[in-house]
């Protein structure tokens, strides 16, 4: 499902410019649930407006799962791969993870993204919208919260937390709490617009040191 749904061709630093988002899908297992909430997630996001949306959809990128040696070169595979998605994520100005939580932690898939990246994440700000049962995927956030620190990415405080979402869930995918979750959403977000707009400043002025 990956697709850019970026509705402005604005650049620059200044603090007007529409803020370029990553959302990374992060489940690619079959029948999952990550195309419904996402698909509600950019609604919300695109209401909420001063935003260009980029999808990246794991179940899309081929990343082998071995990554080679310092000084080893990767394999066909992973060169076509990184070239498709990490000028994407070198352009984000911040990330929004939407992932489940599976046996108290985030899909293997999306961990290999991030152990493939390095300066791609550094003094941005991540966002996540979680799913699963009755934690709503907030021990997978707690973890991912440990590892963006590692990557020197700043991660916001409010999250969306989705609880049970095969039953949460109505038909046309949205949530049935949709006062609470799209609440969540727009909290998250403009923690995510504020820090996004600051830190896009700030690499601007002076290279960040990591």
């Amino acid at each position: 499902m990956s697709e850019n749904t970026s509705t402005s061709t604005t650049t620059g630093t200044d603090a007007t410019a529409p803020l370029r988002v990553a959302v990374l899908v992060g489940s690619v297992r079959e029948g999952r649930h990550a195309d419904a909430v996402t698909d509600w997630f950019l609604g919300v996001a695109r209401r909420h407006g001063g935003l260009d949306l980029d999808v990246i959809d794991l179940a899309e990128v081929d990343l082998p799962l071995v990554m080679p040696g310092w000084g080893g070169t990767p394999d066909p595979r992973a060169t076509a791969a990184l070239a498709g998605v990490s000028p994407r994520l070198a352009a984000a100005d911040a990330f929004v993870v939407v992932t489940p939580e599976y046996n108290h932690s985030f899909p293997a898939a999306l961990k290999n993204l991030l152990d493939w990246h390095r300066e791609e994440w550094r003094a941005k700000p991540v966002g996540f919208v979680s799913y699963g049962g009755l934690g709503g995927g907030l021990r997978a956030v707690e973890q991912l919260r440990m590892v963006f620190a590692e990557l020197h990415a700043t991660t916001v405080r409010d999250s969306v937390s989705l609880h049970g979402p095969w039953s949460g869930l109505g038909p046309d995918g949205a949530p049935r709490d949709t006062a609470v979750t799209e609440g969540a959403a727009k909290g998250m977000l403009g923690q995510l617009q504020w820090w996004g707009r600051a830190l896009r400043t700030a690499r601007a002025a002076l290279p960040y040191q990591g």
